[in-house]
């Protein structure tokens, strides 16, 4: 259920991308010759497809002029054939030198989610026009304005299509399935990244990598597979609302460690909307997420690990803290069995005003249909970013960066059997950025987290660094930045002016 919410994240419309079938090949030999001849003038021009634009944004006072470049870039297999066509979007500053300008790698999760929403969201030159809020939905089909907190200022920034989302597509159709799964995933962006630098003359540069939601578990692979493989070593990963074990996700009988993570979140949004009681509700947040995280790791894990022999009258105790600290009746909880998810909460917290809240942002908040059940039918931040984002960068590929496709843009598009490779663990790339730190102690890892983000909660994040396997030493290397939005906190223009002072300090720090 969560690998699903994952998934379904952030875009309103998904339209399935038809591929042509390859005809069948004549029998009579020269002719094969001639339609083989005949066929391989487009492959190669498409191989090459591209358009290049400049602009200029004005960031912190100071005007960034740029160069951006749409194109479709091949990954070789071994025999030096293209094995997919990936979509990207490169902006590099006007006279930089290549050999201290940054560049940093940018992309988004589900899987199945292109690089859309940190471009036209977070970082890119251009943004979509939201409320400042980040809760009031836009009225369609909204725009984009300049970006005064893009990253532009401070690296150059090259936005990445897995393959399968965007415009990115296999060259055979009928082999897609080679790109997705965990480690196919990673395979295909790092050869990606390899041959970028390689023809752009970067290899010098120092490099970053930006990965959103599900783009943690790809970012955490890629350090370590960029640095195994190819040799190619990162100065800092930046992890946006997002994983590095599922394990920390995906509860069932037997893990209940995603009920421990979530709490300080459902605290920290029950203070949002003043739900707490006083002495909780009239002091800062963070009292309230403390003495969640507190009773989470402690009393609330030997309560859920006793389970059904937990004595009475603790169980009563415990259901009356959980109380305390979510805003929830205290029946309710004891009728879950303690086991408060973020779908419960998002349904109960506000039903005396008959209202759900947003998974991927809590403080938002929308009216369900059916009140009868314990789960909402709709996440309403999905009407905040709704189908503006795909409208907007539909239009800007064609009308600003002159790219022109007439199949569609595949903003979010579901990877139907993603392969986690895991048998029967959970997937997790934990050991491979620890592997990447130890083997490249200059490597630094800066994690963003949104406090009322109920899919990814912060401590989701906080668990799995904790359990990083690297000497202390390189624990330092660890930083972490809070917010007061949820997923996509960049929804949220305090949060996103926070955001990018913190990456620009991040990058600078790591460059000295």
């Amino acid at each position: 259920m969560l690998r699903s919410h994952l998934l379904a994240a952030l875009a309103c419309t998904c339209s399935l991308t038809l591929f042509a079938q390859e005809a069948p090949k004549p029998e009579n030999k020269p002719t094969e010759k001639k339609e083989e001849k005949k066929d391989a003038k487009p492959a190669e021009a498409k191989k090459e497809e591209s358009s290049t634009t400049n602009g200029s944004v004005t960031i912190n006072g100071k005007e960034v002029k740029y160069k951006a470049t749409a194109a479709m870039l091949p990954i070789l297999r071994p025999d030096n054939k293209p094995a997919a066509q990936i979509f990207h979007v490169a902006y590099t500053a006007e006279g930089g030198d290549p050999k201290t300008r940054p560049v940093t790698f940018c992309f988004n999760g589900g899987p199945g989610s292109s690089s859309v929403w940190l471009h036209l969201g977070a970082f890119g030159p251009k943004r979509v026009n939201l409320p400042p809020d980040g809760l009031t939905p836009p009225k369609p089909p909204g725009g984009l304005v300049p970006n005064e907190f893009s990253l532009l200022s401070d690296t150059d920034l090259v936005f990445i299509d897995p393959v399968n989302t965007g415009f990115s597509q296999a060259t055979d159709p009928q082999k897609v399935s080679e790109f997705l799964g965990v480690r196919e995933d990673i395979q295909a962006v790092a050869e990606f990244i390899r041959l970028w630098l390689t023809r752009e003359k970067r290899w010098l540069s120092p490099k970053f990598i930006a990965g959103e939601s599900y783009g943690g578990i790809r970012g955490g692979g890629l350090a370590e597979h960029l640095a195994s493989k190819h040799r190619i070593y990162l100065n800092g990963l930046i992890i946006v609302s997002g994983l590095l074990d599922y394990d920390t996700l995906t509860g069932t009988t037997l893990n209940d460690l995603p009920n421990q993570v979530l709490l300080p979140a459902l605290a920290a949004v029950a203070h949002y909307h003043k739900k707490l009681p006083p002495d909780l509700q009239n002091a800062p947040r963070d009292k309230a997420i403390a003495e969640a995280r507190e009773f989470a790791y402690r009393d609330y894990a030997y309560a859920l690990h006793m389970a059904r022999d937990l004595p009475k009258a603790e169980r009563d105790k415990t259901v009356k803290k959980l109380a305390r600290l979510t805003g929830l009746p205290e029946k309710l909880i004891d009728d879950h069995n303690m086991l408060i998810s973020g779908g419960l909460f998002r349904e109960h917290l506000l039903r005396d005003q008959k209202l759900v809240l947003g998974a991927y942002d809590a403080r938002v908040t929308g009216r369900d249909s059916d009140t009868s059940e314990n789960y909402p039918e709709i996440d309403p931040f999905m009407n905040v970013v709704g189908g503006i984002a795909a409208a907007s960068m539909n239009a800007y590929l064609r009308e600003e960066l002159k790219f022109e496709r007439d199949l569609p843009y595949e903003a979010l598009k579901p990877q139907p059997g993603w392969n986690h490779g895991q048998g029967n663990n959970y997937t997790s790339v934990n050991h491979d950025l620890a592997k990447a730190m130890m083997g490249n102690p200059h490597l630094h890892v800066l994690a963003l987290m949104g406090w009322a983000d109920l899919v990814t909660p912060p401590d989701n994040m906080v668990h799995s660094l904790r359990h990083l396997s690297i000497p202390a030493e390189l624990r330092k290397n660890i930083h972490t930045a809070e917010y007061d939005a949820g997923h996509m906190m960049y929804t949220n223009q305090p949060d996103m002016k926070k955001m990018h002072t913190d990456i620009a300090a991040f990058i600078a720090a790591c460059l000295k």
